[in-house]
């Protein structure tokens, strides 16, 4: 099935964002004239993004390789929080510190040679760091961010993390208790037992209260992405629907336009026929009047004619009595 490639997309969300929608009406206007009609769909439901996220696009575009290291470190970082291994940790994040710094100045960089693209100090550097920041600690956000198509600048919830261990640190200062010596009354050990089992108790009331509220927590991420999944369905219904209306709506001001034109047309030839009607009826008016003039000619001419023979008729008449 026919639609844009790869490259197309890459190139429309290489576009500053001032000039995205241009681009991509651009796009799918070529798209409907290939005929290639689920190509042009696809385009049309494409979304501008926001100066950030075209930032973060621009370096995944421009310089894959870096977004390849910062992904590989993502999930290094992952690796050893689940493993709870702190010297890796901390060198870790020391690097990623390093990595997002170094990553920021890339795209300060690519900025810059962009013509189109705001001043220095416009740049909302803010919020390609956390986005960065929310790539190395979200595999989803590393994921969109690595495929240079994000609409958004992204933020770390604070969901996922992998829960820690409750410890408690031994020191090898505790006794061992002192031996029964005959005849050494020892002391009841019970108040002692006691608070160790309170101890217990309030250790595993902790322990339940941290499991609890996990799974509150995973409860409640499960609820909010079961809520993320149904408003993106409605956005998708709601985009899918806006492209349909956009593109009808087009296709009504072709018709319209066109029949404005017929319209122009028409006004054009009626112009012209009503010109040739007023000189069709002038040159009636001029050959009725010479019609008339001609009749009261003739007319005339009879009239003189009649009058000569009536006179010639006399004259023929006197001249018999004279002979």
């Amino acid at each position: 099935m026919p639609g844009p490639s790869v490259e197309l997309v890459r190139q429309l969300y290489r576009t500053p964002p001032d000039r995205f929608v241009a681009a991509r009406d651009a796009a799918v206007a070529e798209a409907r004239r290939a005929g290639d009609t689920t190509g042009a769909r696809q385009l049309a439901r494409l979304r501008r993004p926001t100066v950030a996220a075209w930032l973060v696009n621009l370096l995944a575009i421009e310089r894959p390789e870096l977004v390849a290291d910062l992904v590989n470190l993502a999930d290094a970082l992952r690796a050893a929080q689940r493993e709870l291994r702190g010297a890796r940790l901390r060198e870790l994040s020391a690097q990623r510190r390093a990595v997002v710094a170094a990553l920021v100045a890339e795209v300060r960089t690519l900025a810059r040679a962009e013509p189109d693209a705001p001043p220095a100090g416009r740049l909302p550097l803010a919020e390609v760091e956390a986005t960065l920041n929310a790539a190395l600690s979200d595999a989803d956000v590393a994921e969109q961010v690595r495929a240079g198509r994000l609409l958004r600048a992204a933020t770390y919830a604070g969901f996922g993390e992998v829960p820690r261990p409750q410890l408690r640190l031994v020191t090898g200062d505790e006794e061992e208790p002192p031996a029964r010596r005959p005849g050494v009354q020892r002391e009841s050990p019970q108040p002692t037992r006691r608070t160790d089992r309170a101890g217990e108790r309030a250790a595993q009331a902790e322990r339940a209260a941290q499991r609890a509220a996990r799974a509150e927590r995973a409860r409640r991420r499960r609820a909010l992405d079961r809520e993320l999944d149904r408003a993106r369905a409605d956005q998708q219904r709601a985009e899918d629907e806006l492209a349909e209306a956009a593109g009808q709506e087009r296709d009504g001001v072709a018709v319209l336009d066109e029949i404005e034109t017929e319209l122009a047309e028409l006004e054009r030839r009626r112009a012209v026929a009503e010109q040739d009607l007023s000189r069709a009826k002038l040159a009636r008016r001029a050959a009725e009047r010479a019609v008339t003039a001609a009749r009261r000619r003739a007319g005339e001419v009879e009239a003189a004619v009649e009058a000569l023979v009536a006179e010639e008729g006399d004259a023929d008449a006197g001249g018999g009595a004279a002979d």
